[in-house]
């Protein structure tokens, strides 16, 4: 379906792509790997034409049509959001005028018979096009992507100048999607989502019937939805013919092998140049040393690949101690009449760590701005505990800073003795290295002082961490990287995202805003999502109460039938529950800390140890359902 042949665009010394070939496919669906500024965005906009290459070409199908996500919108802000959506539907209105035109020269009578089966057979063609693209239900369809992508039906009369750019951003992914392409090429399309429609669209993408090639550090959306993955690295495409998560593990193998080629070739290299030294070193044998040289000169060297999937270790500080309750809140916030969080109460003690999760739009950021004193609660109070020093990192937090300062000033200016030392490996798992450290502040983009803003937190010393959005521009490198930083973190921490797969194991706690309330989750992002049966978000919305929620496994026991004979049974049960947890719960930290081998991939039972690492995290979910179920119904009859 698309050819690109011989690729090569340089800029100034830096060889972007080296006569590089890549097949794309018809219905193929593409993961787009590689370290920033490898190319990924740039081979995108070569497909679409924004981009044109230095040498080499890109054959695409006759006729095939291609979606490209725009960063910056071409939109009328006066218009409705639905009406913006159906523009979308161009393409249809066109081909039903080509019906319409059909329509009428037969009407008007054609007597050449093969010319009339030639129409007959083009309008058919047509009518299967509109049928396709949602030609019958324009407005049904429209309203069912945007509701998708986390509009509320009251919203799509509403002008697209009322919403925000991430909002307006949706729309445009609506109208990318309802155009229908033959091959959508994405760039970081969840950046501007939430949970429910990530997961709406990913439900949406896995079962589009066409090709689609996509960028995202959303490891968890990419390996859900694509069955192959492309790595861009040293100017190069490295297929593999399978899933994101897989990939890691024939990349690992890759690797082992280039590694083995490359020290023979070292050797063989080193012991040619002794041979061609000693040669020279001789009148009759010069002129076999200089033919020995210029074989050696053609030789290709072998590199080993620099896209790096492992990550450097990196820690915050060891916080001051605080009080053991860190946070104690009461409170409203409204916004004129908007009321965004409704009396809520929300409590966190020392050492824990809690993923706050919900629609855009919930109060999460909100939460966060209160508990930092950033805004004030329209009613009510927030108290910190004893002691609790706060390191805050926002979307705005790049804005404080200096500009005229280089990245390395940046940093040497709130760095301690000790730290010093390590400023540059820190700024290089931030994706910072090599002359980058000396470049000004305000030369770096949006993206990059955010990152250079996240760098910043891993030297300051405090025991509540509150990170909202922490990886929006974080490549998956760098966010693994702090994922592990977190980890190892001994303080407390709250952190705001969308992102499954970085929340993914990484807090104790989960908290749902929904409708100015919070509703608590004892578990990580993956609890949550399978106590909200999220195979429906959508759906899920209709239940507005926790305790409508069906609880799986929960014991069949009627009110007022409960004696204390079976009070007992069921407190014993909890009791074999809570044990059966805590094994699992060791079984999987025995199983986490195998996989933290440096060799860990080049061993033939790591696919067996993942496959027992996952098999028991299902377990343990149910497990947990379980002992909530048989919990709520103690505190119950208790």
């Amino acid at each position: 379906m698309i050819s690109i042949n011989s690729l090569y665009i340089q800029y100034g010394d830096r060889i972007l792509f080296n006569r590089s070939n890549l097949t794309i496919e018809k219905n193929e669906k593409i993961a787009l790997i590689g370290r920033n500024g490898a190319g990924k965005s740039s081979l995108l906009k070569l497909l679409c034409g924004k981009l044109q290459p230095d040498e080499g070409n890109i054959e695409i199908q006759k006729g095939a049509t291609l979606g490209y996500l725009e960063q910056d919108l071409d939109i009328n802000l006066e218009s409705p959001i639905i009406d913006e959506a159906k523009k979308a539907f161009a393409e249809v209105n066109q081909l039903k005028e080509k019906v319409e035109k059909i329509h009428d020269e037969i009407e008007a009578g054609i007597t050449d018979m093969d010319y009339l089966t030639k129409v007959l057979e083009e309008q058919a063609d047509l009518f299967a096009r509109i049928a396709f693209l949602g030609g019958d239900s324009v407005d049904s369809e429209a309203e069912r992507v945007l509701i998708g992508l986390g509009f509320k039906s009251g919203d799509l009369n509403r002008k697209l100048g009322e919403f925000s750019g991430g909002w307006q951003m949706r729309v445009e992914i609506a109208k990318l999607l309802l155009g229908k392409p033959d091959v959508l090429l994405l760039d970081e399309p969840t950046n501007h989502l939430d949970i429910e429609s990530i997961i709406w669209l990913e439900k949406y993408l896995k079962n589009y019937e066409g090709t689609i090639v996509l960028i995202s550090h959303d490891t968890q959306f990419l390996d859900t939805i694509c069955k192959k993955t492309i790595e861009i690295d040293n100017g190069q495409f490295f297929e593999y013919k399978a899933s994101y998560y897989k990939y890691i593990a024939l990349r690992e193998e890759r690797i082992a092998i280039q590694e083995s080629a490359f020290k023979n070739q070292q050797k063989d290299i080193e012991q040619k140049e002794k041979t061609i030294k000693r040669f020279m070193a001789k009148a009759n044998k010069s002129k076999m040393a200089q033919s020995m040289q210029k074989q050696l000169n053609k030789v290709e060297r072998i590199t080993i690949d620099s896209f790096n999937v492992k990550d450097m270790d990196l820690r915050f500080p060891d916080p001051p101690r605080s009080g053991r309750l860190v946070v104690n809140a009461d409170c409203s916030k409204s916004y004129g009449d908007l009321k965004v969080l409704n009396q809520v109460h929300f409590e966190i003690e020392r050492g824990q760590k809690v993923a706050l999760v919900g629609q855009n739009g919930q109060g999460k950021s909100t939460l966060a701005k209160l508990i930092v004193g950033a805004i004030k609660p329209t009613t009510g109070t927030v108290e910190l505990g004893h002691n609790v020093e706060i390191g805050y990192y926002a979307q705005n937090q790049a804005e404080a800073l200096d500009t005229d300062k280089t990245l390395l000033e940046t940093m040497e200016d709130i760095a301690s003795t000790e730290q010093r030392p390590k400023i540059r490996s820190i700024l290089g798992s931030f994706l910072f290295s090599g002359e980058d450290v000396e470049k000004k502040v305000f030369v770096l983009s949006g993206g990059e002082r955010a990152r250079l803003a996240m760098a910043l937190m891993v030297l300051r010393n405090f025991n509540l961490l509150i990170l909202d959005e922490p990886t929006n521009h974080l490549d998956i490198q760098a966010k693994a990287v702090l994922k592990r930083t977190i980890q190892k973190y001994e303080g407390t921490c709250i952190i705001v995202s969308h992102d499954r797969d970085f929340l993914s194991d990484l807090t104790d706690k989960t908290i749902e805003f929904r409708d100015g309330k919070l509703i608590d989750y004892l578990g990580d992002v993956n609890y949550f999502l399978n106590r909200r049966d999220l195979e429906n978000m959508r759906q899920v919305e209709l239940t507005k109460a926790e305790n409508e929620q069906v609880i799986e496994n929960e014991p069949e026991v009627q009110v007022n039938t409960i004696d204390r004979e079976e009070l007992k049974k069921m407190k014993r049960q909890v009791q074999y529950l809570e044990r059966d947890i805590e094994n699992m719960e060791a079984e999987i930290e025995k199983l986490q800390n195998i996989m933290f081998a440096p060799d860990f991939y080049k061993d033939p039972q790591s696919q067996k140890v993942i496959h027992s690492l996952n098999e028991i995290k299902e377990k343990l979910n149910k497990k947990l359902i379980e002992w909530e179920g048989h919990v709520e119904l103690v505190e119950k009859y208790a």
